[in-house]
């Protein structure tokens, strides 16, 4: 295992990447071949940052079976295509609790490979996915951001509306250190 400061100097390495594709990205919904490619980009952070808290990897058949389930509750799930056509980034709403009371409220989630970060595609991901949302009848928008490492993260959505509401200390533990999360939310009138 590596520490976190070793982890973060490696994800600050991969962030460079001096030469983008030349043409624009394009957001798309995402399709099912598609969740191998994003399994791809979350995996690198399951393994390697605190910004998940998920501890093991997902495989391809977890990331379908979520993607399906989306689909079938109308939530929109979406990627960023590089100008060559490979899935860069991704981002989805999912039911905030599973009770019948939270059906219109839902959490976000958004990803981008380590080389484009910085980019303005978290934001441009975002965007779509707040208007894909209100269009299929979402109200409410939580974000669950780790305390740790995320501050990107947190600055684009308060950029984006989200107003934050609460703050919970030391309700993760990941690569032998507790983790807090910063809780955000936006209204969809």
């Amino acid at each position: 295992m590596i520490d976190s400061a070793s982890r973060w100097r490696m994800v600050r390495k991969l962030r460079r990447n001096p030469k983008p594709e030349p043409g624009p990205a394009k957001i798309r919904e995402a399709r099912v071949e598609d969740m191998g490619l994003v399994a791809d980009i979350y995996n690198f952070y399951v393994r390697n940052t605190v910004i998940t808290f998920d501890e093991q990897p997902w495989d391809v058949p977890k990331w379908v079976s979520k993607f399906e389930h989306l689909q079938k509750l109308n939530m929109p799930f979406i990627v960023l295509e590089s100008p060559s056509g490979e899935v860069i980034g991704f981002a989805y709403v999912a039911p905030w609790r599973e009770k019948a009371a939270f059906r219109k409220t839902t959490e976000n989630s958004v990803y981008l490979r380590p080389g484009a970060i910085g980019r303005g595609y978290g934001k441009a991901l975002m965007t779509e996915l707040i208007r894909l949302a209100k269009e299929s009848g979402i109200k409410e928008i939580i974000a669950v951001i780790s305390d740790s490492g995320a501050d990107a993260s947190i600055a684009l959505h308060k950029k984006l509306g989200f107003e934050q509401q609460g703050h919970l200390g030391k309700v993760g533990f990941k690569f032998e250190r507790w983790l807090g999360t910063v809780l955000l939310q936006k209204s969809l009138k």
